[in-house]
């Protein structure tokens, strides 16, 4: 089942499920998003497909015609959930830890922790600092070498298991991290620095997470300056590996997204720039597409 959340004028934030090109309205006074179905399912100790197909249709929808810029004049998606949390991990494919030592000069580091037990998790985002499809992702003020990190991303349900997937662009200031590993939280943290779409599939929907096609297009101009992919098979770490880890001693709500790291890695040259536009594709997830511009400017 594929999960949306949508904005449609003068009636507000409402939540769909997807079949094909259509959306159905599934909103009601106790269930107006996705994180409540999440809720309400962890609650019941039932599956969140199943709530969701137990809420009654209101209206229909295109996707075509929800799949815009975004504009509260307008009906357009929204971030497939809102979520109380978003946590991060890094170093979890090997090209990562190649890449990061070499950038840093200091060579180990980086592969130390893609080989030890213990992950790099690293808080990332509330809600409040995330954004949709279409909508757009920031570069710092304060930052010159701020990239694109396209990841595959999951959703905490009750028990903490995983209840579906979406698409993650984990914007980072590299340039900031690089000048001391201990400037990491205003690397990874600020407004706009999370894009998460552009729907939520639920886990039911994808049986093997670890054999899908993840691609990263940078288009400037109209034209495409980087194109990369990867098979999420090449990721080192299971994701319940990492929710062991992100949950001991540390109370994580239901509905909390994890971002499991990037196997693409972008060179400097291009780094992001205000007009640009990444499009991240994951397969049977769908594609997250967000322009970009400068904090401050």
């Amino acid at each position: 089942m594929k999960l949306v959340q949508f904005y449609i004028p003068e009636i507000g934030s409402r939540v769909g499920i997807m079949e094909g090109d259509h959306v159905s309205d599934i909103t009601t006074s106790e269930v107006c998003g996705t994180l409540e179905i999440i809720r309400k399912a962890a609650s019941e100790n039932t599956s969140v497909d199943e709530i969701a197909a137990g809420l009654t249709v209101n209206a229909e929808y295109s996707y075509e015609s929800l799949n815009t810029k975004s504009d509260d004049s307008k009906p357009h998606l929204l971030m497939p959930i809102y979520p109380p949390e978003v946590w991060g991990c890094g170093v979890t494919y090997k090209r990562s830890a190649e890449m990061r030592d070499e950038d840093t000069g200091e060579k180990g580091i980086y592969d130390y922790v893609y080989s030890a037990e213990r992950p790099e998790i690293f808080f990332k985002a509330t809600a409040s600092r995330c954004v949709g499809n279409k909508d757009y992702i920031c570069i710092r003020r304060d930052s010159e070498l701020t990239a694109a990190e396209p990841e595959m991303a999951y959703v905490i349900g009750g028990k903490q298991g995983i209840v579906g997937y979406t698409v993650c662009n984990d914007v980072s200031a590299w340039d900031i991290e690089r000048e001391n590993p201990l400037y990491l939280p205003q690397s990874k943290v600020f407004y706009g620095c999370c894009a998460l779409g552009p729907v939520l599939v639920t886990a039911s929907e994808i049986p093997d997470p670890y054999n899908l096609d993840i691609k990263c297009r940078i288009i400037r101009k109209d034209e495409v300056i980087f194109s990369g992919n990867i098979s999420s098979s090449a990721i080192k770490r299971k994701f319940e590996e990492l929710t062991e880890f992100l949950c001991r001693d540390n109370p994580i709500l239901v509905g909390t997204v994890m971002t499991t790291g990037t196997g693409i890695m972008i060179p400097n040259d291009y780094a992001l720039e205000p007009g640009d536009v990444v499009e991240i594709d994951i397969e049977d997830i769908g594609i997250l597409e967000n322009p970009v511009k400068k904090l401050g400017v």
